[in-house]
């Protein structure tokens, strides 16, 4: 089954249709999950490109050194607790708390972050996988505080960027950097290994400006529990545990999730999402109007 989206001179055929239908549905992907040449220059090797292949991610330990994680601990400190910052719509408060839960296009408001996203470790990796140019599509920082930090239930990433932002295949890759140590007890990534070649259509049509509340608490756009029962009896579930420093690549497929946090062990992480120049964001799939560019970029200028 594939979708009509739109009408007119704007009509397109989407196999990856979503939040359309009363049934949720599986849709086996037709896109690579490496798109690059597995000789290409970078610093993934052959066997870490074969890993993101099958599983859908690949976790770097040690990418950033002890003096860089102590350097970026502090400038998330210094983030949340800036004023100016904490009153900018980009930052995203805890639902039950004061907290600070997230800090969106975090590249553009701070320039080390910005710098990270340049740097070598970062970019070719970006390039190896996505066989391109890349561009930044989202960068945000994670608190999960101890003691309450939230979670984030089960989704794909890209069953919103596609509905809601208009990414018009799965040629997109997150980089997550922990800035502290990943346990299995303080809210670390889960991943089910392999779910990144299943897109998972899900069932609601997306309100009005749903970003407001979905980046708090995400009700719309996340499988049925069936669906999930299905793809983590399939797959498994994997922790992403590690060092602070270590970094997981996933692919934007990936069905993932983490628990809320109430041990006293905080965890917390720079988050970026990069897309292919050659898979830029159209208009929504199935949402009014695209999300604000602080949440998924429209500025498509490839990362230099």
């Amino acid at each position: 089954m594939t979708a009509v989206v739109g009408s007119d001179a704007r009509t397109r055929v989407d196999r990856y249709y979503t939040r359309v239908s009363r049934e949720p549905a599986f849709i086996e992907r037709a896109e690579p999950t490496v798109w690059g040449d597995r000789s290409s220059a970078g610093m993934f090797g052959a066997q870490e490109l074969d890993a993101h292949e099958r599983d859908g991610f690949v976790q770097v330990p040690g990418l950033l050194t002890g003096e860089e994680v102590a350097f970026f601990q502090a400038e998330l400190d210094r983030l949340a607790n800036d004023p100016a910052v904490r009153s900018d719509e980009r930052c995203i408060i805890e639902k039950s708390s004061d907290e600070v839960r997230s800090i969106f296009e975090v590249h553009r408001i701070s320039s080390a972050i910005a710098r990270l996203v340049r740097d070598e470790r970062v970019l070719s990796r970006a390039r190896q996988i996505l066989g391109s140019d890349v561009y930044v599509h989202q960068s945000r920082i994670n608190y999960k505080p101890g003691f309450g930090g939230g979670g984030f239930y089960w989704h794909s990433d890209f069953e919103t960027w596609h509905a809601e932002d208009g990414m018009p295949t799965p040629r997109a890759v997150s980089c997550s950097i922990s800035l502290t140590d990943n346990h299995p007890y303080n809210g670390c990534l889960m991943i089910m290994p392999g779910s990144h070649r299943t897109f998972v259509s899900c069932v609601g049509e997306t309100p009005e400006d749903y970003y407001r509340t979905s980046l708090k608490e995400q009700e719309i756009g996340t499988p049925d529990n069936d669906s999930i029962t299905a793809l983590a009896n399939r797959h498994g579930i994997a922790m992403m545990t590690g060092k602070a420093g270590s970094a997981t690549w996933f692919d934007s497929n990936c069905m993932h999730g983490s628990g809320d946090n109430i041990t006293p062990y905080a965890r917390s992480n720079i988050f970026l999402v990069f897309n292919s120049v050659e898979n830029a964001c159209v208009e929504p799939f199935y949402a009014p109007k695209p999300r604000p560019a602080y949440i998924g970029a429209r500025d498509f200028t490839p990362v230099r």
